[in-house]
């Protein structure tokens, strides 16, 4: 889900609140289908509504090669998802006509963004020097360091060693995400979910989206504004890597909020009393989520792949090794390597857990050592291959549940329920000669009472 799908999802009273503020308007403008910014730049300083006809007008030029149709249907598609964010607003003018008019709380504040004026929306950053100056180097660290523990945990999170390593925050939104699942209460003794096993597998962007995404739906719960932790992610966004930003005028609501960030590795607060936090790679393009994909975070691939299928690891991490050994037998470790092969077993134990190949494709593919990229291929062909025939090999049978009907007194009775099955859609299975059916368990209620029927006939 990027972020034009998570607006849609909420109310019209929220995004209208949402839409009170610069931060937000900038960072949704930004992130529209360029059609769609085209069209509100031409309502920007227009006070009155549109009519519908004069907004049909508003077609692309017809490029030479180009259907219309493909062209009528960005049209289509660029206005549809200004009305389902209610940016714009269907409505009826003195005529009664079909009008359109721009939201005017999105219109006066991203006039403010992008021209200037009104109040300051970007946070603050006037601040005296910082004697404890943290570098880039080091906010990269410390944010991959804190993302790691909670996908270490998620890997095991049955060890009671890993408990600790992160916040009962952060377990708590891994347990509404369903990526790990316990029927205790409290939690105890939790399972990996088949979810959490594709979740490990996405790129890091990714995973940071999802994780605050299913944050941001328990807020309410925890006490805090879903509108004011929305506003601060999208000025967060707006920040500047290495740069300190003051903690000043915050209410306990957002000093709450930043402490959960800071546990999530979104932000870097050496202590509260400071004053100020640092917002990490992780953070400065939290709300373009998969738009993003990994490039925006930093990427040392460690990973040497073979054409017979052994994959070489270079890494100490235990949570590499371990997202390694989802798919992979490890064979042997060394001081800083890890020997493992791509087996037909390990790949279907994968499998079973809802991996699909192209996942297991797209992490190899994701680590790989830079010498790898050399090749045409970064991974083998050969193994990309297998695995997804592997995959298929899972494939070639499918099951449906159904109820056998048998032992039917004559042909003409078989053939009787048979074609009324067929004709109802619901027979899966037919075999004249040894008078057999399968029909599907929700059509059965209906050719067990057409067979009474006849049978009273």
């Amino acid at each position: 889900m990027n972020l034009q799908d998570y607006l849609k999802s909420l109310s019209k009273d929220t995004l209208d609140r949402l839409y009170k503020h610069p931060a937000t308007c900038l960072a949704v403008f930004r992130e529209l289908p360029e059609l769609s910014r085209q069209f509100i730049l031409r309502f920007l300083f227009v006070n009155k509504s549109i009519h519908q006809v004069l907004l049909a007008s508003w077609i692309p030029q017809h490029d030479p090669g180009r259907d219309l149709g493909d062209i009528t249907t960005e049209h289509r598609q660029g206005t549809q998802v200004l009305v389902d964010m209610c940016i714009w607003q269907e409505v009826k003018d003195h005529q009664g006509n079909p009008a359109i008019t721009l939201s005017n709380s999105f219109r006066q504040n991203l006039k403010v963004a992008m021209l200037g004026g009104g109040q300051p929306w970007t946070m603050s950053s006037s601040l005296d020097v910082d004697p404890h100056q943290r570098d880039v180097e080091f906010l990269d660290k410390y944010a991959m360091d804190r993302w790691e523990s909670v996908l270490q945990f998620l890997v095991q999170p049955g060890r009671g060693q890993t408990t600790t390593a992160i916040s009962r925050d952060a377990m708590r939104t891994l347990l509404h995400a369903g990526l790990i699942e316990s029927n205790d209460e409290p939690p105890d003794n939790m399972q990996i979910t088949s979810a959490g096993f594709q979740f490990l597998l996405l790129d890091t962007a990714s995973q940071v989206w999802f994780f605050i995404l299913k944050y941001l739906e328990t807020v309410t719960e925890r006490g805090l504004s879903l509108v004011a932790c929305l506003t601060f992610l999208f000025k967060l966004s707006f920040s500047t890597l290495g740069k300190d930003y003051s903690m000043e005028g915050m209410d306990n609501e957002l000093l709450t909020f930043l402490q959960h960030l800071r546990e999530f590795g979104l932000v870097y607060l050496r202590k509260r009393s400071s004053g100020r936090f640092y917002p990490t790679r992780l953070a400065l393009n939290i709300t373009a989520g998969q738009n993003k994909g990994s490039s925006d975070v930093p990427k040392h691939g460690n990973l040497v792949i073979e054409t017979n299928f052994r994959v070489y690891a270079y890494t100490t991490s235990e949570l590499q090794i371990a997202l390694l050994a989802i798919f992979c037998d490890i064979e042997g470790r060394f001081p800083n390597m890890v020997v493992a092969s791509i087996t037909r077993t390990s790949v279907r134990q994968a499998l079973l857990k809802g991996i699909g190949a192209e996942q297991i494709v797209s992490f190899l593919r994701q680590h790989c050592h830079p010498q790898m990229f050399k090749q045409s291929n970064a991974v083998p062909r050969t193994v990309a291959d297998q695995i997804k025939l592997w995959e298929n090999e899972r494939e070639r049978l499918e099951f449906t549940e159904g109820v056998l009907y048998k032992d039917f007194m004559s042909i003409h009775d078989f053939s009787l329920l048979s074609n009324f099955a067929s004709s109802k859609g619901v027979l899966i299975y037919s075999d004249e000669k040894q008078r057999t059916m399968v029909v599907t368990k929700k059509g059965h209620p209906a050719i067990k009472m057409f067979w009474k029927e006849a049978q009273s006939k």
